[in-house]
């Protein structure tokens, strides 16, 4: 289950999760329970690439309450790449060769994700900011000989176009304050837009690591966006207005108070002490 330019790109039969990614009992996520969550994100097009942190935010999330209370064992959640791939065709109604690249390619590659929910895993302790609604460790990866490392798409539908770079290992914390999301403390995700004012800012730069991004909605389903991108000594935030088509556009357009107010939000500070992750 991301900025803000490389951040748009937070980038996904039942199987059993390799033993070698975990070292605890897991809950296997069926292809049905994520269909069903996947159901209730409307609002804002799925198929776009910018589009897809924020479907899996909101699927990861929705399960995660859902764990909360079904499992009184708090077993982290298993998302199996077959099982997400053929909910997402179901859901969007596409065929495969139709599926967009960033959910095409998570699938040949096997891509997994695992969401640990267990708090005193997340949080070491609030240090600025509201307590959050919940906070997930996201572990997305994928396994076997003779893979590569890491892998790159250009997404020339996008706009601005997109170049992104998914290491075989990402991780970052998901926390759900309510109101908006953090994706800290991001980890093997790369990218930029080459295209639009963003892109003509990255060119100067290249592909940049992603850091972190903050993100909330407006009720349209419009999105501001403000994610923090980091190569070598040049280090930057932006702040980046989604409309739910996908389009992004740098900053916030005027005559748009609801998103100057959504901006102001996600400018404040905020510091978590996170409890470190599992290799």
């Amino acid at each position: 289950m991301v900025r803000r330019a490389a951040v748009l790109v937070l980038g996904w039969l039942v199987t059993a999760p390799p033993a070698a990614a975990v070292a605890e009992e897991l809950r296997v996520v069926s292809r049905e329970e994520m269909l069903e969550a996947m159901r209730r994100s409307v609002g804002f097009e799925l198929t776009a690439t910018a589009n897809g942190p924020r479907l899996e935010a909101e699927v990861v999330l929705r399960l995660v309450a859902e764990a909360e209370k079904s499992d009184p064992l708090r077993r982290p959640l298993f998302f199996g790449h077959r099982e997400w791939f053929l909910a997402f065709l179901e859901r969007t109604g596409l065929s495969p060769s139709q599926a967009p690249v960033y959910a095409r390619l998570p699938d040949e590659m096997g891509q997994e994700l695992v969401a640990d929910y267990r708090r005193e895993r997340v949080i070491g302790e609030v240090l600025r900011g509201p307590q959050p609604v919940r906070a997930v460790n996201v572990r997305i990866y994928w396994e076997g000989v003779g893979k590569p490392d890491q892998y790159s798409y250009e997404d020339e539908l996008s706009v601005p176009k997109l170049h992104v770079t998914q290491k075989r290992l990402i991780t970052y914390r998901l926390v759900d304050y309510g109101d908006r999301l953090w994706y800290a403390e991001v980890q093997g995700l790369r990218g930029r837009p080459t295209s639009g004012a963003l892109g003509a800012l990255f060119a100067l730069i290249g592909e940049a690591s992603v850091v972190e991004s903050r993100a909330a909605a407006a009720p349209d389903g419009t999105q501001v966006v403000r994610g923090h991108g980091r190569k070598w000594w040049f280090d930057r935030t932006e702040t980046v207005t989604l409309l739910p088509s996908g389009r992004g556009e740098r900053g916030v357009p005027p005559g748009r108070p609801d998103l100057l107010a959504l901006e102001k939000r996600l400018e404040e500070p905020l510091a978590i002490r996170f409890q470190p992750q599992a290799p």
